[in-house]
């Protein structure tokens, strides 16, 4: 655990050794359950464990979504949005056999380009089809953001006047105010 990365905020970065941990974990009993029970114990030391998981389902994304008591699914704004869809048929598996706890915070649309009617019609396309809490807040496609990760920074430290900046504040804002409900 890297203490204080910015005030108040501990960081348990990953590496490259991370990707063979999918390997090791194959002939391990109660695999999908590692995760969840190291976070149990760090639990009444932070107001809140975020974990950022890629697209692909593999056993990692499956330990995270067992030890997690909510999920906010980020939904590109490309041509095979609604694929990423498939993403919330896996959160309801889990729930069912692994953590019945865990509950969809909600859906954030993001790489939203308002220049592209594409983008659009797939926010129009998954309100249509999905019964899930959509977050009002939309990430747009913005350069500073694509930026802030080859520096190692946030956004919010990288350029915390930006578009994606203030989006991300925004929704941080609506996640917060969501909770209070």
């Amino acid at each position: 655990i890297i203490k204080n990365v910015v005030d108040n905020v501990d960081l348990i970065p990953s590496n490259m050794n991370l990707s063979g941990a999918e390997i090791e974990l194959v002939d391990l009993e109660d695999k999908e359950y590692i995760l969840k029970k190291i976070t149990d114990k760090l639990r009444r030391k932070y107001d809140y464990i975020i974990m950022d998981c890629p697209p692909s389902l593999s056993m990692l994304t499956i330990n995270a979504l067992t030890a997690a008591t909510s999920v906010l699914v980020p939904i590109q704004c490309e041509y095979y949005a609604l694929e990423g869809l498939s993403q919330l048929k896996t959160v309801n598996l889990v729930q069912k056999k692994l953590n019945p706890a865990l509950e969809v915070e909600g859906v954030v649309f993001t790489m939203y380009d308002s220049r592209t009617n594409l983008s659009l019609e797939v926010v129009e396309n998954v309100k249509e089809n999905l019964d899930q809490n959509i977050y009002k807040t939309i990430i747009p496609r913005n350069v500073r953001l694509a930026e802030a990760p080859s520096y190692g920074k946030p956004i919010n430290l990288y350029d915390s006047r930006s578009t994606g900046a203030e989006s991300y504040r925004l929704l941080a804002e609506e996640v917060i105010n969501r909770e209070g409900e």
